[in-house]
């Protein structure tokens, strides 16, 4: 049975579904204002791993994926006006460059993927709800504000107690909230910012609201799953159990995962401290299922150190695992549930998504192939299929192998066939014995990082 770490009660404990025929889970997904980085990445991977997984217990159309996109919000603002281009204008690009980097990891599309801006009807209805329960306020200012202290269960998933929080906070002089915890619903048109019409006046919603519509909008009131970066946990998320149950009047999320920072000499990597990569930068130098492969070298809760030691590292372990499907046609089979392989991999993914552990599980299915290869070729062809089998519920081993090996980065400004022109004269040099010809191809192949492997069968190539 597969178990997960829940955020919430801060214990692993057995996934049940609200219901098994509708499993539901929401992601936080990216801002977009700029180029998606690694932390985003991590994020993206981290949960693809999670819907593969759940769509192979439960079938794919049992689940229901949704991912939002913040489509506005101030960091948006600011940076159009920096640009001196349309709002419109800047959230399409970015959408589009993230659609790019999510293709370009092999992250499936979510079930549904909401955008902010047009689920502005929601947003004002629950905002509206939250004002007649009593528990939001129109302040002097014009904004809506949630009032903390009207709901007693604030703090159960980060662990913050309000006494402690508001003791480390102060309301400035011009503030127009009453407590110094209560946090911006509706935000009051200024000048030259968009907005939207509203009881309250034109305005537009604050971050955390946002979330709230779009989730229950497009889940339900009550769902299983709510995930994210650790960032989020709080105030985000917390602001999202607290608006989200007093509108509705239900448990809002059952399990909250969290997935770990990614750090960089052990600094948190984020924009606002200037240390990030984006994706599209680490993927102009790395194939990037080599940054997916490094991604789930790490347990999702735990940090990951992000260098290029580790992913020179990535790139020779799924190097090693494509050289072992080269050559031999899987076969049409499906990995046996009484194969110990399988059964370590499942028991691997349905201990809370223990990732490093089944990529282990991987090499040891390698291994098989590689053993039989030669005198076994039908158990080699079965532990080939095996391999793609788990691989592919990682979202990893997709392609042809020769693909993989030889579609690395340029080489030496090598292209395939002047490659195979030069393995084709140290071939006859080998055939005529010219023993200092072939060793000066093969250097000349190699200073360009080419690595040659010679076989029974002849001489295969990869990009190093």
């Amino acid at each position: 049975m597969l178990e997960i770490h829940n955020n919430l009660t801060g214990v692993k404990a057995p996934f049940k579904p609200i219901d098994e025929k509708n499993v539901r889970m929401y992601v936080c997904g990216m801002t977009v204002y700029d180029m998606c980085h690694v932390g985003h990445a991590r994020v993206l991977v981290v949960f693809d791993v999670v819907y593969r997984y759940l769509c192979h217990l439960y079938g794919k159309e049992h689940v229901t994926y949704v991912r939002n996109i913040t489509d506005i919000d101030d960091k948006i603002i600011s940076r159009a006006n920096e640009n001196h281009e349309s709002i419109e204008s800047l959230t399409a690009r970015f959408i589009d460059e993230m659609h790019r980097d999510i293709e370009a990891l092999g992250v499936l599309p979510p079930t549904v993927e909401p955008r902010a801006t047009r689920h502005m009807q929601e947003i004002i209805e629950m905002i509206q709800s939250l004002v007649e329960k009593g528990v939001a306020y129109v302040a002097d200012n014009g904004d809506v504000y949630y009032s903390v202290s009207k709901f007693p269960a604030y703090g159960q998933l980060s662990g913050k107690h309000l006494e402690d929080l508001r003791a480390g906070e102060r309301v400035a002089v011009d503030e127009a909230k009453r407590d110094p915890l209560d946090f911006v619903l509706w935000k009051a048109a200024k000048p030259g910012e968009p907005s939207w019409g509203s009881p309250w006046g034109l305005g537009r919603p604050g971050w955390h609201i946002e979330c709230s519509a779009m989730s229950t909008h497009c889940l339900g009131n009550h769902f299983d799953i709510h995930g994210g970066g650790l960032d989020l946990q709080f105030p985000h998320h917390e602001n999202e159990i607290a608006q989200s149950e007093a509108a509705t009047g239900e448990k809002f999320v059952n399990v909250w995962m969290h997935n770990g920072f990614v750090r960089v000499d052990e600094e948190k990597m984020s924009k606002s401290l200037g240390n990030f990569f984006t994706i599209r930068e680490v993927t102009s130098r790395y194939d990037p299922e080599v940054l997916r492969y490094f991604i789930l070298t790490s347990h999702y809760r735990s940090p990951l150190n992000y260098s290029d030691q580790h992913l020179e590292n990535a790139k020779a372990a799924l190097t090693t695992l494509y050289t072992a499907l080269r050559g031999i046609e899987a076969a049409d089979v499906k990995g046996e549930e009484e194969d110990p392989h399988v059964q370590r991999f499942h028991a691997a993914m349905q201990d809370d998504f223990n990732t490093p552990e089944a990529l282990a599980i991987l090499f040891d299915v390698a291994h098989a192939i590689n053993k039989h290869r030669e005198n076994a070729p039908d158990t080699a062809r079965y532990h080939a299929a095996v391999l793609r089998q788990l691989a592919g519920l990682l979202g990893l081993l997709g392609r042809d192998a020769e693909s993989f090996l030889r579609g690395g980065r340029s080489s030496g400004g090598l292209d395939d066939a002047a490659i195979e022109a030069l393995i084709a004269q140290r071939n006859e040099a080998r055939k005529n014995k010219d023993w200092a010809e072939s060793d000066r191809i093969r250097d000349e192949l190699k200073e360009k990082g080419i690595i040659l492997e010679d076989g029974p069968e002849g001489t295969t190539w990869r990009r190093a």
